[in-house]
């Protein structure tokens, strides 16, 4: 099975002579690369699901915090070290 993992847009540029949309993505403190191809709205501060280096869809906060608490619940947070500074806090 593969997941989709929520991030966070940090930055935007395009890459590959300006034909490709990227962005780096923050994942409770491991940042990776991922094409925007898909979501041509996405935008810095967005949290997008990430497959296999393609974001596929724009989540709110509330969306990005349930994953991370599954993922945390079913001990597959692995290298995510500082998951809890990243995750959307609940509102109380």
């Amino acid at each position: 099975m593969c997941l989709a993992i929520p991030g966070k847009i940090k930055s935007t540029e395009l890459q590959y002579d300006g034909k490709v949309r990227m962005a780096k993505i923050n994942f409770g403190g491991i940042t990776k690369e991922a094409s925007l191809e898909m979501l041509p709205d996405a935008k810095i501060g967005d949290y997008v699901l990430v497959h296999v280096g393609v974001a596929i869809s724009i989540v709110n906060e509330e969306e990005a915090r349930k994953t991370f608490d599954y993922l945390r619940e079913i001990g597959e947070l692995g290298d995510l070290v500082d998951v809890d500074e990243y995750i959307p806090k609940k509102d109380n």
